[in-house]
């Protein structure tokens, strides 16, 4: 049997658990100064400040600099070495990086050019060191101090979206007793600002707590530039099983492209999966079909909680917020919030095959805040929101530059389309193509 796969979550990969299970095997390679083999760590590679095209390697033993030049004839000489005894006598197991491809393929500059590249980005960093070396993303799983988000809570008018906040989803927990919805406002380096979190108390079996969840999200908020934003899109958990049909049911209602049906999959390492086709039955009868997107529940936690222990700037320094920043206002983020937003932790646990498995658990009851946080973050990753470049997001921008008097009236300006290839025919009202045809 052959295995052979790129690493992703470290305690998730199915790769990483076999690779665990061998001889741990690496490339090692000689110095061309003093003939000491090693296998080429990347944090031995290293460039001049701002100039990727420096790049060399220093040895481990000499610290003598070897360039790129040298790369041919090393990994000619070079032999596989077990690192670790095998649990599996019969496992052999082998493990390289970029930092080993042959001459003409990606040398040393372009790997430093691709890490100076992914800063700021947890997500492109996690996808250089699962692509580029060979390793395995290891998910944040401590959980920020709720104190400290309380106290750094900030000050905005309640029912309005800050300038930065070009793009509004909502996400939406199912409770017995209740609706949970969270309406996050998204801006182009994924900063994020919690405009309200409501609780829309009633029987989720009968139909007056829909009807409520169907007002709120036909609601327009206030932008700070003047106009007015619509709810780009919700998304509801259909995932517990009890509630599966009711929420099928009003996604079928409200519409394509206003809701849709997310259910959490642990495994998948992105924010959202390729949609799959069902069929709405209710009372035993056939509704029609829709589809139900799978959500990377633990890779929207971690990346939220990331995001979570970002520094905020002081206003001395006059730096600006850092890509992923959370907002949180005062006038929505009380202490309950902050408590739940904080309220689960990644914890190591043993499965039943021995191997090491993540969970995210809880550290206290109540934790509808952070569930609602990762369906509207779900909602504007399916959207398209996390391949938008800069363009889209500054015809958005410049849209709402414009005086609020110049737009007709119900017009939406950020409304996106359903996909990037979307025709005219296609696009919703206010869709945000160039300036000389965004009002269309």
């Amino acid at each position: 049997m052959f295995l052979v796969s790129t690493p992703t979550i470290a305690g998730l990969s199915r790769i990483e658990r076999e690779h665990l299970a061998t001889d741990q095997r690496r490339y090692f390679v000689p110095c061309p100064h003093c003939g000491h083999r090693q296998h080429l760590r990347f944090e031995r590679l290293l460039w001049d400040a701002g100039e990727p095209e420096t790049a060399r390697y220093l040895c481990e033993d000499c610290d003598g600099a070897i360039g790129e030049q040298h790369k041919a004839a090393m990994l000619a000489a070079g032999e596989w070495r077990a690192t670790a005894t095998a649990t599996d006598p019969h496992a052999i197991g082998f493990h390289i990086s970029a930092l080993c491809s042959p001459p003409g393929w990606m040398p040393w500059s372009e790997i430093a050019r691709l890490w100076l590249a992914a800063q700021g980005d947890d997500r492109a960093i996690k996808t250089f060191r699962n692509t580029v070396l060979g390793e395995t993303w290891q998910v944040a799983g401590e959980a920020p101090d709720w104190q400290r988000l309380y106290d750094r809570r900030e000050h905005w008018p309640a029912g309005t979206v800050p300038m930065g906040g070009l793009l509004l989803t909502a996400g939406v927990d199912v409770q017995r007793d209740c609706l949970e919805a969270s309406l996050w406002a998204w801006g182009q380096d994924r900063q994020s600002w919690l405009v309200e979190h409501r609780v829309l108390a009633g029987n989720p079996f009968e139909a007056p707590v829909w009807k409520e969840l169907r007002l709120l999200l036909r609601e327009n908020w206030r932008h700070a530039s003047g106009h007015r934003l619509p709810v780009a899109m919700a998304a509801i958990d259909s995932g517990d099983g009890m509630t599966t049909a009711e929420v099928y049911s009003f996604v079928r209602r409200a519409g394509a492209g206003r809701a849709i049906a997310v259910k959490g999959q642990d495994g998948l390492s992105a924010a959202v999966g390729q949609p799959a086709a069902t069929e709405v039955r209710r009372n035993g009868r056939k509704l029609g079909g829709l589809k139900v997107w799978p959500v990377g529940s633990s890779f929207l936690k971690g990346e939220t909680y990331g995001w979570l222990k970002l520094e905020r700037p002081t206003e001395e320094s006059g730096d600006p917020f850092p890509p992923g920043y959370v907002h949180l206002p005062v006038h929505a983020a009380g202490e309950e919030f902050c408590r739940q937003l904080t309220a689960e932790q990644l914890v190591a646990r043993a499965g039943r095959n021995g191997f090491r498995r993540l969970e995210w658990v809880k550290t206290r009851e109540r934790n509808e805040a952070p569930d609602c946080r990762v369906y509207a973050r779900a909602a504007a990753a399916a959207l398209g929101m996390d391949g938008w470049g800069e363009g889209r997001w500054a015809r958005m921008a410049d849209a709402l530059s414009l005086p609020a008097a110049e737009l007709p009236t119900g017009v939406n300006v950020t409304r996106p389309s359903p996909s990037p290839v979307a025709t005219d025919a296609h696009r919703p009202r206010g869709w945000l193509a160039p300036r000389s045809e965004w009002l269309r």
